[in-house]
């Protein structure tokens, strides 16, 4: 697979500030986040799949439709939206997994691992949470270490601690590093 050679991307207002999303051209997300900085997330996607340049756009159909229907309380809206990562077999898989833990339905480090198919690899989980580059899409914040700290998160714990709330999951998660 090459490269596309321009991606389109739109920021769309959310209650937990802005948030970025990244498609290629048949509108598949490649990377997202709670930011505006549109090359940040550029230089998050593998150099197989990075554009070469970047073209703002008002919205991007289907995918700004997810992200407002979701950040209202359509939790579900992200799921049929395509995302395109490349990595290794493991990274791969895992991000897969990812997408089919449920909202509300939040996993530990180790309980992600064992469903990665890898139980004594709780390292190699958490890797694939800080390199997946399709925050949201890709819920990677559904991820908790054990004892229900929330471990770290790309765009910020208070982020991470808002998606959780709003999903309605991990209660009793608290808001430190360990």
């Amino acid at each position: 697979m090459t490269a596309p050679q321009t991606a389109d991307f739109a920021t769309s207002q959310t209650p937990i500030g802005p948030f970025t999303a990244l498609v290629d051209a048949d509108g598949v997300v490649l990377a997202s986040g709670w930011t505006t900085d549109a090359e940040n997330l550029r230089q998050l996607i593998h150099p197989s799949l990075r554009p070469g340049k970047l073209r703002q756009r008002d919205e991007l159909g289907a995918v700004s439709r997810a992200i407002a229907a979701y950040h209202r309380g359509e939790l579900t809206a992200i799921d049929p939206i395509e995302v395109r990562q490349q990595s290794g077999e493991f990274l791969m898989y895992a991000w897969e997994v990812l997408r089919k833990i449920p909202a509300g339905a939040p996993v530990t480090y180790t309980e992600y691992a064992a469903i990665s198919g890898r139980p004594d690899a709780t390292r190699a989980a958490a890797n694939a949470c800080a390199r997946n580059a399709a925050a949201l899409f890709v819920p990677c914040h559904r991820v908790l270490r054990i004892g229900g700290a929330l471990g770290g998160f790309r765009w910020g714990l208070p982020v991470k601690r808002w998606l959780l709330d709003h999903e309605g999951g991990a209660p009793d998660a608290q808001l430190r590093i360990e």
